[in-house]
């Protein structure tokens, strides 16, 4: 991550040249002659010629003038202000840009006193030779050259400086030209003496980098400017180790960095290659005795942040940090100081022996204003309702109006309530009691809705299911969710996964009932005027506590994990969310997504609770772009939900027709976004008649966590802020020992708020280890693993995974569960699984790597995990290899083993339309195809085995017709999805009527 070098800043000649000068001065008792020193300095020149111009190591702002020395009589005592002004004032004159790599200034006083000035750049003349230099022109002696060779700790620091890059730019806020300064008293005991502040102050900086970057170890600047008198340390590029395991103590730590500065490494930019950039350290500690005011360690800041602390004459210690405004804005460089002393005064005054994770960057004060920055600025009063109550409601108020329609026909909010009454009395009949799960395995569709409303007013949770999962997955959900029975469209799919179910050993082993819709109307009697006749026993008692659904996630350790969402975080959600989006019963959704993805819970219970009409998009219909669109202009869909990699492809097709959209709101979610695909968006569809909302949610929060209305000028700068948290919620970004982090730091996003789910079913320690208790409410938060850091103004940005999960097209994928669903295959005996990201969403896979023996293909593999695995859980492509191959330091090396996989072909060229006449359609397909699934294709290879799916689906139909072969709707994709058979279908189509 971050740019492969540091970016340099705009500075003028000038600017660079101050940054890399130093200077002292040497206190003469008796002025010599000038002229004498003036041929001590020509000597000087013409004997080293490290002072020569024109020499390997010039850095190019320096000139080909000689050294010279200037004399000026001052008049006063060498102890009076005027002296004190002359010397402070060319103390701090750079040199010249073009001009000669040193300058001497004979400033003579009355009483025959004098100060010798030398200024210098450092890629001539280093902190090492600046007194010896001094003494040359002064008495006329030899100088010797400093030693060559890089330092041992050089390749550490260069590996330190390669790592860092990157998370300073996570953390750093620019904001401009130029540059700030921020001044500051440091509050410490008089009797520290400056070696020791000096040693604190880095060792500050460092923890306080080291957090910042979340790493364990930082780059720091140092400099301690003493006496001139060649006793003085030279600046270091210090390499701080914090050790982030804990194991430190603050005694051990201050110790290893005095023993770091001891043997520092000389900073000096003469030419070595292995010594890193100064600009790679984003921050220096400077400390100068200002009595003395013999050295000064850079004319100019030289450090993106730089602290310069003085120890002034009566006892007190003032600072000022120079900041880099092309690096570190006003508010970063205003935190950075706050927490260096902060960190500098506990590492002070705690006991040696405390260990160093308890230092925290935060006071308590800080803490809580970092903590409320996290909250909505409006709070929202949430009804304490259960969802099928809410509903029922909204059904009294408006029985008639249409609540949810498809192609089959629809349901008024009267018949919608009527028919889920029905079904809720056939579920209690069959033995579902307040408490229960059952599980729901049906295509989208107003049965669907009912099924799912008559579960919850039958007193039980749903439990999704995609139809299109496979048995066993189906099997191992009902299994661990303990389902009362199941719910599919019709007997023979369900009964395989019912008697999957059953297959446990024991003799707890039972098979899942299965029953289909139209028998459980039946068995509920009534008709759709009379919701509750023929409900038998007792009536059921729910509680807005209780769980409404159960939605099962990828587990990493290969078992899904059911996550339990209370009623009540739904109705939270829609009471978070009504007022600010404007929802009513005006509005039309559509019900684009699997129930068994928790993005349909908004979709459904958002539209249905506030009263709009929800229209069901159909399976096939949701995967071709100009199909979803039709849909969309005929039904005048106003409020339209998308993960960010399906819009894209409704924006291509969007773009060419003429046909307007009623789309008034989109709400996207599920995956990252990148806003520079919504420009084409905003082209048709002004920010002023449509309203587009990012939101960053998690299924342990109940759908979404905050909202961040996208702007042209968002999606033109790239933003990746997914805005502040929703009313109800609120987030933190702590690191890894739990504690909160300033804005502007990353670290991992904690959810806390009215959305946090009650935990994982069955699975008390994962549940422990995800949801705690919050350190700032009576409340939980939930862990999410996500990478966020929050901004001043109280967004949230999304920064990606911190561990190995992924996003793939909306879901989240654990792939370690995609790895044990691998080892299971007997002939496996090691896999390992990546994803790789293309210059596009379509071109985002999973991809494997088995060691397998028995002769075992890929594509055997393949399959026998396709009967376990969801379908966006295969691999795009399974590859067998001799070997894992592994880093040294034994780890997976996931670069090696791109490079054992099967070399992809070249995209096939375009067949020429007259080799279509002349019969060789079958040829144009296969290349099509080759050219979107880069790999071998045979002509009666299916489609989705060679890693295609929804996406891919709708690009292979781009590219066919760009090979001159007709279009076809995606539907034909899935119902032919061998070359062959798709080549059948265009020949058929090409015949004359």
């Amino acid at each position: 991550m971050g740019d492969p070098a540091p970016r340099e800043p705009h500075l003028s000649a000038a600017e660079k040249a101050a940054r890399l000068c130093h200077s002292a001065a040497f206190r003469i008792a008796d002025a010599p002659a000038a002229e004498s020193l003036a041929r001590n300095l020509a000597r000087l020149t013409a004997d080293h010629p490290f002072l020569a111009v024109g020499d390997a190591h010039d850095v190019g702002d320096l000139g080909d003038a000689a050294p010279r020395l200037w004399a000026e009589d001052v008049s006063g005592a060498a102890d009076g202000p005027l002296a004190r002004r002359r010397r402070t004032a060319e103390l701090h004159r750079p040199l010249a840009p073009g001009r000669a790599p040193l300058r001497a200034v004979l400033l003579r006083y009355a009483g025959g006193a004098a100060d010798l000035v030398v200024v210098a750049h450092r890629a001539r003349i280093g902190r090492a030779l600046l007194g010896p230099v001094a003494r040359s022109i002064l008495t006329g002696a030899e100088v010797t050259a400093p030693p060559g060779g890089p330092h041992a700790d050089l390749d550490e620091l260069a590996g330190a400086v390669r790592d860092l890059r990157g998370e300073t730019r996570a953390w750093r806020e620019e904001s401009g030209a130029g540059h700030g300064v921020r001044r500051f008293r440091v509050p410490v005991a008089p009797d520290v003496s400056p070696a020791e502040l000096h040693a604190v102050l880095v060792a500050a900086a460092g923890l306080v980098l080291a957090r910042y970057a979340r790493t364990d170890r930082a780059l720091v600047g140092t400099a301690l400017s003493t006496a001139p008198d060649g006793a003085a340390r030279a600046e270091t590029l210090t390499l701080v180790p914090t050790d982030a395991k804990g194991e430190t103590t603050i005694g051990r730590y201050l110790s290893g960095v005095r023993d770091r500065l001891a043997a520092g490494v000389p900073w000096e930019p003469s030419g070595d290659p292995a010594l890193p950039d100064v600009l790679s350290a984003p921050a220096g500690v400077l400390v100068a005795r200002r009595d003395e005011d013999a050295y000064v360690p850079h004319l100019a800041p030289l450090y993106p942040l730089t602290l310069t602390v003085d120890l002034l004459p009566d006892g007190r210690v003032v600072g000022e940090c120079h900041h880099r405004l092309d690096r570190f804005g006003r508010d970063t460089a205003a935190r950075f100081v706050g927490h260096t002393l902060h960190v500098a005064g506990r590492l002070l005054t705690a006991s040696p022996s405390s260990p160093l994770d308890q230092v925290e960057l935060l006071d308590d004060a800080e803490k809580r204003r970092v903590a409320r920055l996290g909250r909505p600025r409006h709070a929202v009063d949430a009804p304490a309702v259960c969802v099928h109550e809410a509903l029922a409601a909204r059904a009294a108020a408006h029985p008639d109006r249409i609540a949810v329609e498809d192609d089959g026909g629809s349901l008024t909010y009267r018949e919608l309530d009527a028919r889920a009454g029905r079904l809720a009395a056939g579920l209690r009949r069959r033995g579902v009691t307040a408490g229960s799960r059952v599980g729901v395995r049906l295509d989208p569709s107003p049965d669907l809705i009912a099924t799912m409303l008559g579960v919850l007013k039958a007193g039980a949770a749903y439990v999704p299911l995609h139809p299109s999962y496979p048995a066993e997955r189906i099997a191992a959900i009902l299994r661990d969710s303990d389902a009362a029975l199941l719910v599919a469209a019709e007997n023979k799919a369900g009964d395989e996964a019912g008697h999957e179910a059953g297959d446990t050993a024991g003799d707890e082993a039972r098979a899942v009932p299965v029953l289909t819709v139209e028998t459980l109307l039946a068995e509920g009697g009534g008709t759709p005027a009379d919701p509750v006749s023929g409900t038998p026993g007792d009536p059921v008692r729910v509680t807005p506590d209780d769980p409404a659904y159960v939605i099962y996630t990828s587990g990493s350790t290969g078992r899904p994990k059911g996550v339990m969402v209370p009623h009540r975080n739904v109705a939270a959600l829609i009471a978070a969310t009504e007022r600010d989006f404007g929802l009513s019963p005006e509005d039309v959704w559509s019900f684009f997504h699997s129930p068994a993805f928790d993005f349909s819970v908004w979709e459904i219970w958002g539209c249905l609770l506030t009263g709009g009409r929800l229209v069901v998009v159909p399976y096939l219909v949701a995967r071709s772009p100009a199909s979803f669109h039709e849909l969309l202009r005929r039904t005048g869909v106003t409020v339209l939900n998308q993960t960010p990699s399906a819009l894209t492809h409704l924006i291509d097709h969007d773009h060419t027709r003429p046909e307007p959209l009623a789309v008034r709101l989109v709400i996207l979610g599920g995956e990252a976004l990148d806003p520079r695909v919504l420009l084409r968006w905003f082209d048709r569809h002004p920010e002023d008649e449509c309203r587009v909302v990012n939101m960053y949610g998690i299924t342990e929060t109940t759908v979404h966590v905050t909202a961040q209305t996208v702007t042209r000028w968002d999606a033109l700068t790239g933003s990746r802020s997914v805005g502040p948290p929703i009313p109800g919620w609120h987030v933190y970004v702590m690191d890894e020992e739990g504690r909160l982090l300033p804005p502007g730091v990353p670290g991992e996003i904690w959810v806390g708020g009215a959305g946090v789910a009650d935990g994982y079913l069955n699975l008390p320690a994962v549940t422990a280890e995800r949801f705690a208790a919050d350190p700032f409410t009576a409340g939980r938060m939930y862990r999410s693993g996500d990478r966020g850091r929050l901004l001043p103004d109280g967004r949230l940005e999304h920064l990606g995974r911190l561990d190995d999960q992924v996003k793939l097209r909306g879901y989240r994928i654990e792939p370690e569960e995609i790895r044990a669903a691998l080892l299971a295959v007997p002939a496996v005996t090691a896999a390992a699984v990546v994803l790789r990201r293309g210059p596009d969403p379509d071109s985002a896979r999973l991809d494997a790597y088995v060691v397998a023996g028995d002769a075992a293909s890929g594509q055997e593999v393949r399959r026998r995990v396709a009967r376990v695995l969801p379908d966006y859980m295969v691999p795009a492509s399974v590859t067998v290899v001799a070997a894992l191959p592994l880093t040294a330091n034994g780890k997976l090396d996931v670069d090696r083993l791109a490079e054992l996989s099967t070399a992809a072909p070249a995209p096939a060229a375009p067949v020429a339309p007259a080799a279509l006449v002349n019969g060789d359609v079958e040829e144009a397909v296969r290349a099509a195809w080759t050219a979107v699934l880069r790999t071998p294709v045979g002509p009666d290879d299916n489609f989705f085995d060679l890693g295609g799916n929804s996406l891919t689906a709708i690009r292979l139909l781009t590219v066919m017709a760009e090979h001159g072969l007709a279009e076809l709707p995606p539907r034909e994709i899935y119902l032919n999805p061998t070359v062959r058979g798709l080549a059948a279908v265009l020949r058929r189509q090409a015949r004359p009527a």
